[in-house]
């Protein structure tokens, strides 16, 4: 990800101009996306502001969490009361100048505070409105509230990761995130068909609960492909664990007889290269139980570097249990720049992931670092069109905070 400046856009999204009210994860990570590919992102929040510049330790002055920059880069903060007379004749003349709004309301928030899909576009008949919510714009749960745990719990995978245990959720927003990277993608593919229909926009709906079970679920509906299920699809192989060695834990698969062949050099049990229950993939899957139970045998006899480099070497696709430090210093890690400390004038360096697609000719950049709380209100306002005494007019009415 390269550092530019403003003017030195030229990411794909280049040109383009985003609205955004939302807030938290699904709404700011997918505008954050689009900033990073060049979109100019205007961030409208609440005189409080997002909730996320609270979410933490740690602080930094300016509203800025740890939480926050990692999810806001790329962004100009205006203050904005919705819920104040006046602020929407503000909102959708902002509007006016974008090409993309998106929202994270709860549905018929946005219509109550004049900033729905119908007010906005309008005049405006080229937005692209994009909505986000846990479950769509209608249905029994439309109305309830939504948050990343709720949606794990509904989707289905919690008692499968829990195995024989109880449910276990992933300890990550997951579901707010890939939800996220669904919006930006609707967002950049509404944009596109609108390059093909002359130049009318629409609204999209991105509900997070089919957004998580897009992402999740297409290797867990195996048994569920072809209807009526077929009586005998019985449990599948549980190929996700991990191996214990004798100083931490690895990961790996195995599914070429390459793969096998591979595995048995590194843990020096060449003996079961030759042993005809495992020489082919079916046979390997009809007798598991006993393959992994040597694995795990034999797995403790060594200590994690030396078997991970012995696997890579003789072609078998393993790996080290990482934790975050560990991760953040793997060579490969830092041969692809994953990550990067970014100096600030008055924040000191702020560490963040890079985007991660490469493109040749119009690169994702940093131009700007997350913005404090209503830091460029009177220089987007100013670009929208309102006058200074205009301006002055609605910030003595309380539109802009105190």
């Amino acid at each position: 990800m390269e550092r530019t400046t403003p003017e030195g856009a030229r990411g794909p999204c280049s040109g383009f101009r985003v609205l955004d009210f939302s807030t938290v994860v699904s709404g700011p990570l997918c505008t954050q996306i689009l900033g990073d590919l060049g979109a100019e992102v205007i961030k409208v929040e609440a005189p409080r502001g997002d909730v996320s510049r609270f979410m933490g330790p740690p602080f930094r002055d300016g509203g800025l969490s740890g939480f926050f920059v990692q999810v806001n880069r790329n962004k100009r903060s205006v203050v904005l009361d919705l819920q104040r007379d006046g602020a929407a004749e503000v909102a959708e003349r902002l509007a006016r100048t974008c090409d993309v709004v998106v929202q994270n309301f709860r549905p018929g928030v946005a219509d109550r505070l004049g900033i729905g899909n119908s007010a906005l576009r309008a005049n405006n008949a080229g937005l692209v409105y994009v909505s986000i919510s846990g479950f769509g714009g209608e249905g029994p749960y439309a109305a309830y509230p939504a948050y990343d745990l709720v949606i794990q719990g509904l989707v289905g995978a919690m008692p499968i990761q829990g195995g024989e245990g109880p449910p276990v959720m992933m300890k990550s927003l997951v579901a707010d995130k890939c939800t996220a990277m669904t919006a930006a993608s609707a967002a950049v593919s509404a944009l596109l068909a609108r390059e093909r229909n002359g130049g009318r926009g629409q609204h999209v709906e991105v509900p997070m609960l089919d957004s998580f079970a897009a992402y999740l679920l297409p290797d867990l509906m195996i048994q569920e492909s072809f209807q009526p299920k077929d009586p005998e699809s019985g449990p599948r192989l549980d190929i996700h664990r991990t191996w214990e060695t004798a100083d931490g834990h690895v990961v790996g698969i195995v599914i070429e007889d390459a793969q096998f062949q591979g595995v048995c050099r590194a843990l020096d049990r060449l003996d079961l290269i030759e042993d005809e229950r495992y020489a082919t993939f079916m046979g390997r899957i009809q007798n598991a139980e006993e393959l992994f139970a040597l694995f795990e045998s034999e797995l403790r006899k060594w200590r994690t570097a030396e078997f991970v480099s012995r696997a890579r070497e003789f072609g078998a696709p393993f790996a080290p249990v990482n934790d975050l430090d560990a991760f953040l210093e793997d060579p490969q890690v830092r041969h692809n720049e994953t990550w990067a400390d970014f100096e600030t004038p008055d924040c000191g360096a702020i560490r963040y992931l890079r985007h991660p697609a490469r493109y040749e000719d119009s690169p994702a950049s940093l131009r700007r670092h997350p913005p404090r709380l209503g830091e460029h209100t009177d220089e987007v306002l100013d670009e929208a069109g309102f006058t200074a005494p205009e301006i002055a007019e609605r910030r003595s009415a309380g539109l802009f905070g105190s």
